[in-house]
């Protein structure tokens, strides 16, 4: 269950590990049903058995097998098998040759993509809770070759070799599966986003969730990425009743026991408890996170996963309209390490679903929740087919600052794409900022709105209340719930992806774009 709370003490692990020692298996998260990492990648198997024994382990699809042998070390082998093209289906025989041998056989196992699904609460949130739920469950029958698993909610104080339970063994998606229960499986987000990859890649996707509602991102960071950015060992917690989050727990119980596995890549959505939990930190927390689990990944399975694996999140959404509060606006930009896009240069391999403009004023589950998951799905996989899969053409990323002109008291803003512009909405969400000198602008400095009074395909012009040679910094729906259901001002031409929220200053000259750094001209207005 979402808001289960169950802690695995030090003794209960070790009398776990002690029992499954006794017997000859695969590790908790392979089974029936399961899709393995397709060729190039060499997916990687292991279990338990007998000290010393010999293990042989087959993969046979009734045409080709390919047989591949290990030995138990402290009552663990492992496998790395042969790439496999994608398809099958296949079964994985492995024996223990021993005094008593033994025989442990999984059946109708794919070969295809493997993507880890982590997060908090939206993530978890299961598509029988989306909008058009009954529709999206009646489907779920169409896509034998999806096939999903869920962990359990576990923490640990403790680096845990293995999952201590599985939620959602591996399956084939039916509506009941998909539909458990509020919070519980199938993700939404998870489903959703492997349906859009599975339809346009046409091979099997293997889906697994690793979530839990209400966490902050420290407890899915090991110490070492933790350390990195000063925050291992910190003694306060986060100021929610109810909700005591240890450092690295979800990581030592949720994450750390997958490390073997071999995966294409990851996506999350997290970030909503972290606004009023080392907020200011998250610029480091967030991006170490990404890379310490890409290393972690890479070394676990033995070099297979890529060192560089792609990793999707999703720019969080809105909770209180009307709120003045920066922590969400906030949050949000450090969730691109202060740069609004990605990838950037300290986050590269990444792809993000900018979700601002999807509130949900009526969601049962809170605003905070939601229900719209279908929109965020479809732009993770759009960044996924763009940088994980290098699909030629595919638009992933909406309209950024690329150049801005400042003539009279008017300020012109270049995109680096063509735009489309909603001028039936709330235009206000331009706002500058003013300096004398030649200082940059922060969150908190007096920000005043910039109202648009032009625009053509691939710019905005906009109106400042002072000469806009004093004009220092531009920001853009800088709000907790900037505008109404895809009605934010600024969209690709095609009307499918906001432009992200944004602050440029026009000090330092560094500041950066997509293409480089950020040009800002002062014009005369006779020029």
């Amino acid at each position: 269950m979402c808001w289960l709370w169950v802690t695995v003490l030090l003794a209960a692990v070790v009398a776990q590990l002690e029992a499954v020692r006794e017997e000859f298996r695969f590790a908790s998260y392979y089974g029936d049903h399961m899709v393995l990492q397709q060729a190039p990648e060499r997916a990687v198997l292991w279990g338990y058995g007998v000290g010393g024994s010999k293990v042989v382990v087959t993969v046979s699809n009734g045409i080709s097998n390919q047989t591949n042998t290990a030995y138990v070390k402290n009552d663990i082998w492992t496998v790395t098998l042969e790439p496999v093209k994608a398809g099958g289906p296949y079964n994985l025989t492995a024996t223990q040759i021993s005094n008593s041998s033994m025989v442990v056989k999984l059946t109708d196992v794919l070969f295809g993509d493997v993507w880890l699904c982590g997060g908090q609460s939206n993530m978890a949130f299961t598509v029988s809770q989306v909008i058009n739920a009954s529709k999206e469950l009646a489907q779920a029958v169409k896509y034998p070759h999806i096939r999903i698993f869920s962990a359990a909610l576990v923490k640990s104080e403790v680096e845990l070799l293995d999952l201590p339970r599985v939620e959602l063994p591996w399956a084939v998606p039916t509506p009941e599966l998909l539909g458990h229960g509020n919070f519980t499986y199938f993700s939404a987000v998870c489903w959703l986003f492997g349906r859009d990859l599975h339809q346009n890649l046409g091979y099997p996707v293997g889906l697994v969730e690793s979530c839990w509602g209400g966490t902050p991102v420290e407890a899915w960071s090991s110490t070492r990425a933790l350390k990195k950015c000063s925050l291992a060992g910190t003694k306060d917690r986060m100021p929610l009743v109810g909700q005591v989050w240890n450092d690295t727990v979800l990581w030592n119980s949720m994450i750390h026991p997958l490390l073997n596995m071999t995966i294409k890549g990851a996506i999350w959505y997290q970030g909503e408890d972290n606004t009023a939990y080392h907020r200011d930190q998250y610029n480091c927390s967030f991006p170490t996170m990404i890379d310490d689990w890409r290393m972690a990944f890479h070394e676990g399975s033995g070099g297979q996963t890529a060192l560089d694996f792609p990793f999707g999140f999703v720019q969080i959404c809105t909770d209180l309209k009307h709120s003045v509060k920066e922590d969400f606006p906030e949050l949000r930009w450090h969730q691109t390490s202060d740069y609004g896009f990605a990838p950037n240069p300290r986050m590269k391999r990444t792809f993000m679903a900018v979700s601002l403009d999807l509130p949900d004023e009526e969601s049962p589950w809170g605003s905070i929740h939601p229900r719209y998951k279908q929109d965020v799905a479809l732009r993770l996989a759009l960044g996924a087919r763009a940088v994980a899969y290098g699909q030629p053409g595919v638009s992933f990323q909406g309209p950024f600052p690329e150049k801005c002109i400042l003539c009279g008291y008017q300020l012109n803003v270049t995109f680096d794409k063509a735009i489309f512009f909603n001028k039936s909405v709330n235009q206000s969400l331009f706002e500058v900022c003013f300096s004398e000198g030649q200082e940059s602008c922060k969150p908190s400095t007096n920000w005043t709105s910039a109202p648009v009074i032009g625009w053509d395909q691939n710019s905005i012009l906009l109106k400042v209340e002072e000469h806009a040679s004093s004009v220092a910094a531009l920001r853009y729906a800088w709000r907790d719930w900037p505008c109404d259901l895809k009605s934010c001002p600024v969209y690709s031409a095609d009307r499918v992806l906001p432009a992200p929220p944004f602050i440029v200053n026009r000090w330092p000259q560094w500041e950066w774009g997509r293409s480089g750094s950020i040009k800002w001209l002062l014009t005369s207005p006779d020029n």
